[in-house]
């Protein structure tokens, strides 16, 4: 798995997209709908109307890339407000990947004392 640097920029494009658009299509939906830039570094995730296919656009600084999964039971959790983003950690896009709910996770608890 690739993961995103500490401190990255995360966005998920809210509702749905048609996934059938590539790397060009994606920047010009993050251009125009999301009105962000596409080439400063930041991750722009995006999600089919199934629920079960995400693509995750970002620019290395030296070209785009994109990232496609599927998963293979069940569907990545969405916000579904009609347009915009909403913004990500690094590790809650990494907790998104694995499919896994992201929105609330759950903290390991510390021993408040020892013995």
């Amino acid at each position: 798995m690739i993961a995103a640097p500490p401190g990255v920029r995360v966005y998920l494009a809210c509702g749905t997209t048609d996934m059938r658009r590539g790397m060009a299509g994606l920047a010009m939906q993050v251009q125009q709908i999301l009105e962000q830039n596409p080439f400063d570094g930041a991750v722009f995730a995006f999600r089919g109307k199934r629920g079960g296919l995400i693509k995750v656009l970002w620019h290395d600084g030296i070209g785009l890339c994109l990232l496609t999964k599927r998963l293979e039971r069940g569907h990545f959790i969405w916000p579904m407000t009609g347009t915009g983003a909403i913004s990500l950690t690094a590790a809650q896009l990494a907790t998104l990947l694995e499919g896994c709910e992201w929105r609330a996770p759950v903290t390991s608890r510390r021993p408040e004392l020892a013995g």
